[in-house]
């Protein structure tokens, strides 16, 4: 007959229910702590902020919530050959790290970025110049365009600093990280608002800045280590920074086309290898899968084309289709104006058409074909030397298409070729279109396939050839500085420096 179970059986046979029991404890406690409304958590840990694609919305809420009320003195570390040796020897030891570690490197995600903290002047002064002025409606270029408007198509230097600087609880980006420190950055970015400055300031006080900051960042001693060449530089107008750029055609440019024709780039200062084309920013507002659907019976016009008439260098064809098309029946060519009014136009009469003309202007790009894009229209690209942003990722086939400029002016060639497109094939480019647009939007918070997303995307295909630049130009110059150091020495002479 079996006795009573000692104390330490007992013990041994309640402890499963002892461990049921806190078990069940502690999931009723995690129930109860996630079925809590998310407004009793950080704000950061639920980013609740709908997306802001309007340059001006998102520049007002950046300076509200971001722009330090006293930006502190920047701090300029001058690129000695120490300095810069120094440098040089600690990111060559994080790379062969990182080279072992990660059989992808250096094109591997995320890019690590490192941004310069340059004088208020160059940045925070300058967006609040823009935030300022903005209703100055009677500040407009040389060809009747309104400034502000240009600044907001050129702004990718503010869309993609917004978002690298933004705290990481808010950012949903993971194609590249922030570094603090310059030994850990792959790219260093160069986050002066080169557009901005250009339109706004008086001229000699323009290339004063343009001055400074060449100055500024050309001292530094990743620069002087890399000679720019793993440095990006936003210059996404054609006439920003123009004064000093030729000092600094090694960084990576920002543009919005390659103008291979040599009227606003010098030759040997932009190439493909190099430099990135970024989309301009659209003028007018999304028309989504939705929109599509509820405009598709009001696109009776085959053809529509809204914007300057008269351009310079390669839009001179525009002249040329105008006296072509020009009271053409579902056809529709009418002259740009400036203000909310004209947008409204362009807005609603890109939403009736089918097609949208997209000729070169005074470079081979234009904002037109991204306004069309996200309107819903199909591009019909006429420009010979036009290169389009993301290439090496989206197929531009899919929602677009292209004629040169000699079929384009031919009596009757352009008309007879649209109408030969199928239904089903249009059918099939409009929604390629609605899907393609979210790849040409900048916003804040910056979206994963955004425009931002994919500069960093297409950013990581550069890295090989910046690497092995850079490792073929610190070879040459240590071995400078060995051959001065030994020279020094025959010499007698107790500081390089006092050679050069």
């Amino acid at each position: 007959m079996a006795g009573k179970p000692s104390p330490r059986t007992r013990s041994r046979s309640s402890s499963p229910i002892l461990l049921v029991t806190l078990s069940l404890l502690a999931l009723s406690i995690l129930f109860f702590l996630f079925s809590l409304s998310p407004r009793t958590l950080p704000s950061d840990t639920f980013p609740t902020r709908k997306p802001e694609t309007s340059f001006v919305a998102s520049l007002e809420h950046f300076l509200v919530h971001r722009a330090p009320k006293s930006p502190p003195a920047a701090l300029l570390v001058r690129g000695t050959d120490d300095v810069v040796g120094d440098l040089d020897d600690s990111m060559y030891g994080i790379e062969s790290e990182r080279v072992l570690g990660d059989p992808y490197f250096p094109v591997g995600m995320p890019i690590r970025v490192y941004v310069y903290e340059m004088p208020s002047k160059f940045t925070y002064d300058l967006l609040w110049l823009f935030r300022n002025t903005y209703r100055d409606t009677s500040n407009l270029t040389s060809n009747g365009s309104p400034v502000h408007r240009l600044i907001e198509q050129h702004s990718i230097d503010f869309w993609l600093w917004a978002d690298l600087i933004a705290p990481e609880s808010e950012r949903l980006l993971k194609s590249v990280v922030r570094v603090d420190r310059q030994e850990e950055a792959d790219l260093f970015y160069i986050p002066f608002f080169t557009t901005i400055s250009f339109f706004l300031l008086e001229k000699q006080q323009c290339k004063a800045l343009y001055r400074d900051a060449l100055n500024w960042v050309t001292d530094q001693p990743a620069w002087k280590r890399s000679g720019g060449r793993d440095h990006i530089l936003p210059v996404h107008h054609p006439w920003s920074f123009k004064s000093v750029r030729k000092f600094m055609k090694n960084a990576i440019w920002l543009l919005p086309d390659m103008d291979s024709t040599g009227n606003w780039y010098k030759p040997g200062q932009v190439f493909l290898e190099k430099d990135l084309i970024l989309p301009y920013v659209p003028n007018l507002d999304l028309c989504d899968a939705k929109c599509l659907e509820e405009s598709y019976s009001k696109r009776t016009t085959l053809l529509f084309f809204r914007g300057r008439l008269k351009r310079n260098a390669g839009g001179k064809i525009r002249a040329k289709l105008v006296a072509e098309l020009s009271g053409a029946r579902d056809v529709i060519i009418e002259e740009g104006t400036a203000g909310e009014g004209g947008k409204e136009a362009a807005q609603n009469g890109m939403r009736r058409s089918i097609f949208c003309l997209n000729p070169a202007g005074d470079t081979p790009s234009s904002a037109r074909l991204f306004d069309a894009i996200v309107s819903g229209c199909i591009p019909v690209i006429v420009s010979d030397e036009l290169e389009l942003p993301f290439e090496g990722i989206l197929d531009y086939r899919k929602i677009a298409l292209f004629v040169s400029s000699s079929d384009a002016v031919q009596p009757g060639w352009l008309l007879t070729f649209l109408k030969t497109v199928s239904p089903a094939h249009i059918g099939e480019m409009q929604q390629n279109v609605v899907k393609y647009a979210r790849h040409f939007l900048y916003s804040s918070p910056a979206q994963p396939l955004g425009a931002e997303d994919l500069v960093w995307k297409m950013m990581a295909g550069k890295l090989v050839n910046i690497k092995l630049h850079t490792r073929r130009s610190q070879r040459v110059v240590k071995q400078s500085r060995s051959l001065c150091t030994c020279n020094c020495q025959r010499a007698n002479i107790t500081s390089p420096s006092r050679l050069f």
